[in-house]
C-alpha cells in the first residue's frame, strides 16, 4: 500500500462500515479502529487521518443546522424539518440555532449545502452590487 488511492479506499470502506441502518455505530468505530491499530498498516497515520475527514464529512451529512434571528414556532420547525427530511432523507438530525446577527430570515447547512435567506445576507449582496 504506497499510494494516496489506497489510502482513500481503506478509509472509505471504514467509513461504510462504521455505520449500522443509517446511523453511527460507535460501538463498529471503536472495533474498527482497534483492528486497524492491531493490523498497524502501511500509512497507518494517513489512513486514520482521512478516516476521520471522511466520517466527520459524512456526519455532517446527516446534520442539518438551521440558524434563525429569533425562535422558531413548533409548526415552523416541523415544517422545515419535514421538508430537510424529504431531500436529505429521515435519519437526518436538526439543529436549531438562534442567532441574532441575521437580523431576519434564516440559513440552514446540511454538510456543506447552505440556503441563505438571511436579511444580512440580502444586505451584504445589495452593498456589494453597489
Amino acid at each position: 500500500m504506497t499510494g494516496g488511492k489506497e489510502i482513500r479506499r481503506i478509509a472509505r470502506d471504514l467509513v461504510r462500515a462504521s455505520f449500522t441502518d443509517g446511523q453511527l455505530d460507535s460501538g463498529r468505530v471503536h472495533s474498527l479502529l482497534d483492528s486497524l491499530i492491531a493490523r498497524n498498516p502501511r500509512n497507518f497515520y494517513r489512513i486514520l487521518d482521512t478516516y476521520r475527514r471522511l466520517l466527520r464529512l459524512e456526519i455532517e451529512k446527516r446534520h442539518a443546522v438551521i440558524e434563525s434571528a429569533a425562535p422558531l414556532d413548533q409548526q415552523t420547525t416541523s415544517r422545515v424539518a419535514m421538508a430537510l427530511g424529504k431531500k436529505y432523507g429521515h435519519e437526518l438530525t436538526t439543529e436549531f440555532v438562534v442567532n441574532p446577527e441575521l437580523l431576519g430570515g434564516m440559513r440552514i447547512r446540511v454538510g456543506s449545502d447552505v440556503w441563505d435567506s438571511s436579511v444580512r445576507n440580502r444586505l451584504e449582496r445589495l452593498q456589494k452590487q453597489l
